[in-house]
């Protein structure tokens, strides 16, 4: 087979001549990765304006400026800016994690070139370069292996495998060569370095048949380089200025238009479109946006959550569905003895305590962790190795690799009269078994028959069947000299029992899966590992029920209307590909979900950077976390839930100022087309209707961000819906004209009894601002955390009304007059009205 292939790539075992390596390089370019051209940073920084609700916000800026307000000016252009700083900054996330991609390829390579060995610029390569591979090197390139020895490759960053892959450059040749076809790849897996793999021991010597771009790490660079996504925030926060906008331009032409009619001077008629347009536009929005979910940040950050992405703490809330890894996630990361069955416990524990390379320090396991897993069963046991090599010292090992799948140890046996030493073996259970000719019943040695040997492996497929890693043991005692061969060394041995491994599952994660069910959030785990391995932790960790195990094979061979259908069913998918994992997460985003996607590889690198929000592992690869929106710090399963329950805190909470702020705007609007249908004077002059923009977008606005969360926060599905839904809107309307029909009734009677229209206005300003406080108690939360800053805030913006009314120096500037004690009782049991008709309202409408 490896003439068929030197003969595929036109190349030797001498390697390429300088002058063809030097025309191939020429024909397919050099082996590094290309990124896409990108927008200039001041494009990018203008960009970031090019939004409906910021431009409605400039337009409200200038409009403020010419009617005096330059304090509302600033405010708003502070935020406008501050946004497109945010958003400037988040454009680079892309550009940062193709550069950790591009720092993933070797600079250098050891290849023949003119029947020497050389070393080479990595980015010199090229397709049937003659590769050499020792232990410590990355792989540069993908290599096609010819020859190789004892070759282990650590490819985890790619595959999710956790373990070592061992490589074999020996195959029939029965295969296709035509390694652009991804399932003839795939079939050769077992013959294949991928580039950015790491030897991690044995050497082997391979044939270059892709480079830069068209490598496995090609093709993940070019997933990660598309437009970065919209996050449901940011659609229904932009749906939601549209539609706003749209009302402020109708509302405000036609009152400039109906009050130009009444021979109203122009200048003042301009100003009071003006002034209602800067109250109908929302641009209190982004600044409490931007506050609650920096609050929200930081709240995450004390829960090893760290976000990277502003916008990414909201969508958390909306979260839908759940695709999470299984190591180190939902499992402990370390691989405990689950299930034993030993025949002579003191001779098994001596096994698992002697017959390894393993150490443990400081409470860590160095080396192997199954061999670690053994070593700690045996010191739970109190056969402690480092005490165990003083009593059997080591004489000699025999080593495991991928042909034998066993290792011996043999050790000094001072105590014993007839032998010198112990002989002890671990390993493919079946294998022991067949190098068993006795087996040892606490103590008493007895001939293995072919009984007791069915039973074992029956009990052997039993425990395979629970997904665990099974080790046979045996040992026996033995004169041992240098002549003795392998054979004779592990011959006739004694067999003592089986044990059971796996890398279990948290507890915690127990928990944590059954609060995302009953919050209407599915979890599905996509993993690297084997499917039987996968499907028992998801069965007892609760995310496998009564849906169905897929493998990466059987996913490819599903149509794209076949997938469509069968996703929903689908809780666990194994073995998987980086471009299934792209699949996987768009097809759950076509059937409409919010899909949150964990992952530490530069495999998962595409899918974070896809999916509605990516949650990288803070053990994971820089590309990982580059591509991701937020960082588990201890990549724990409990850490995300918890930053979904934060996620819908700072979701209810938007929606709360949305609600409060839209009900303002409405009742502004209402009150001011009322008072013209009904041939009123308008209400408020412009500086009123400024003030009360204030205070819409003040203290009492900016601290419903900052609310408790409801106490039924994790009973309920998902928000997916427009944060102003159907029933939330009719409540609005009704709000907004409970405020108009009380202002303008109030506004009347104070104009039918004979009042001044200074002082009726005054009236009618003031209790549309006590409107505004009450409408703020509204929109508190349910919560067992009660927050003091909403009834601090709401005091603070009487207060200030009070200023308002009763300083002369204020009254000048916003034309008011002082009221007296009737006028209050007036006042409040007329703003009373919007905290009955909110009772009402919700007893009628439920919004939940």
């Amino acid at each position: 087979m490896k003439d068929k292939i030197l003969e595929k790539f036109k190349t030797s075992l001498n390697g390429l001549s300088s002058q063809e390596a030097s025309a191939r390089l020429e024909k397919y370019g050099p082996n590094e990765l290309k990124e896409e051209k990108k927008k200039h940073p001041i494009v990018l920084f203008l960009l970031q304006f090019a939004d409906v609700l910021i431009l409605l916000l400039i337009v409200a800026a200038i409009a403020a400026y010419f009617v005096g307000d330059v304090i509302d000016t600033c405010v708003i252009l502070i935020v406008v800016i501050l946004n497109a700083v945010i958003g400037f900054i988040q454009e680079y996330r892309a550009e940062k994690a193709m550069e950790k991609l591009k720092s993933l390829v070797s600079t250098e390579a050891v290849v023949k070139r003119n029947g020497e060995v050389v070393k080479v610029a990595g980015n010199e390569l090229t397709i049937g370069d003659i590769v050499l591979l020792e232990e410590g090197d990355k792989v540069p390139a993908d290599l096609i292996l010819i020859e190789t020895n004892e070759l282990r490759i650590d490819e985890s960053s790619l595959t999710g495998e956790s373990r070592p892959v061992t490589k074999s450059g020996e195959y029939d040749g029965s295969e296709s060569l035509d390694l652009t076809d991804k399932k003839v790849e795939k079939q050769l897996a077992s013959h294949i370095a991928y580039m950015d793999s790491a030897v991690v021991g044995g050497n082997a010597i391979g044939v270059v048949f892709a480079i830069g771009m068209d490598t496995s790490i090609g093709k993940i660079a070019e997933m990660i380089q598309g437009e970065e996504k919209e996050t449901p925030l940011q659609a229904k926060v932009g749906k939601l200025g549209k539609t706003l906008a749209i009302i402020a331009i109708i509302v405000c032409a036609f009152v400039f238009v109906v009050e130009l009619l009444k021979n109203i001077p122009i200048v003042e008629t301009f100003m009071t479109a003006v002034s209602l347009a800067v109250a109908a536009v929302p641009e209190g929005l982004p600044a409490v946006l931007t506050l609650t979910l920096a609050l929200g940040m930081q709240q995450m950050a004390k829960s090893n959550a760290v976000v990277r992405r502003l916008l990414a703490v909201e969508t958390l809330g909306s979260c839908t569905i759940i695709c999470t890894d299984k190591t180190g996630t939902l499992t402990e990361n370390k691989m405990t003895v689950r299930e034993e069955e030993l025949f002579n416990k003191e001779k098994s524990y001596l096994i698992c305590g002697l017959c390894t390379n393993t150490t443990i320090k400081d409470g860590k396991i160095i080396g192997d962790p199954t061999d670690g897993a053994i070593m700690k069963y045996g010191e739970d046991n109190n056969f402690i190795k480092s005490e165990l090599e003083k009593e059997y010292p080591r004489i000699k090992e025999l080593p495991l690799d991928s042909v034998r799948k066993r290792m011996t140890t043999i050790h000094s046996l001072s105590t014993s009269a007839n032998e010198n030493s112990i002989v002890l073996t671990k390993g493919a259970p079946e294998l022991v078994l067949d190098l068993c000719k006795y087996i040892d019943k606490d103590g008493n040695i007895e001939i293995l028959d072919n009984e007791t040997k069915e039973n074992m492996i029956k009990n052997i497929s039993k425990m395979t069947n629970s997904a665990l890693r099974v080790l046979g043991l045996a040992y026996k005692n033995f004169n041992y000299d240098d002549d003795k061969k392998s054979s004779e060394i592990e011959s006739d041995l004694i067999f003592t029992g089986l044990v059971g491994m796996m890398d279990p599952p948290r507890e915690e994660a127990k928990i944590a899966v059954k609060d995302c069910m009953d919050a209407g959030i599915q979890v599905k785990m996509i993993t690297g590992d084997h499917q039987e391995t996968a499907a028992a932790i998801a069965r007892e960790i609760g995310i496998l029920t009564d849906g169905r195990v897929i493998n990466g094979e059987e996913l490819d061979d599903l149509s794209e209307e076949e997938y469509l259908k069968a996703a929903d069913d689908i809780q666990v998918y194994a073995r998987v590909y980086p471009e299934q994992k792209m699949r996987i997460v768009e097809t759950l985003q076509n059937k409409g979900n919010i899909v949150s996607m964990t992952g530490d590889g530069v495999n998962d690198a595409p899918a974070l950077k896809k999916a509605s929000i990516g949650v990288a592992m803070g053990s994971g690869t820089d590309v990982a976390k580059e591509s991701a929106d937020m960082v588990i710090q201890d990549d724990n399963f409990v850490t995300i839930v918890k930053a979904i329950r934060e996620g819908r805190k700072i979701y209810d909470n938007i929606k709360r100022f949305v609600k409060f702020q839209v009900s303002t705007n409405i009742g502004a609007i209402l009150t001011i087309l009322g008072a013209s249908f009904a041939s009123l004077p308008i209400p408020f002059n412009p500086v009123q209707l400024l003030w009360i923009n204030i205070i819409m977008d003040g203290p009492p606005a900016q601290t419903l961000g900052m609310e408790g969360e409801e106490r039924d926060i994790m009973d309920r599905k998902p928000e997916t819906g427009d944060i102003l839904n159907k029933r939330v809107i009719i409540k609005i309307i009704v709000a907004g004209a409970v405020m108009a029909i009380g202002t303008l009734g109030l506004f009347a009677y104070n104009l039918n009894i004979g009042e001044t229209e200074s002082k009726a206005m005054t009236v009618a300003f003031t209790l549309f601002v006590v409107y505004q406080l009450f409408n703020a108690y509204n929109a508190k939360s349910n919560s067992d955390k009660r927050s003091t800053y909403l009834y601090i805030a709401i005091a603070i913006s009487f207060v200030l009304q009070l200023l308002v009314i009763y300083v002369p120096y204020l009254q000048m500037i916003f034309r008011t007059s002082a009221i007296g004690l009737i006028d209050w009782v007036l006042i409040f049991l007329v703003a009373c009205t919007i905290l009955i008709s909110d009772r009402i309202m919700n007893r009628l409408i439920p919004t939940d």
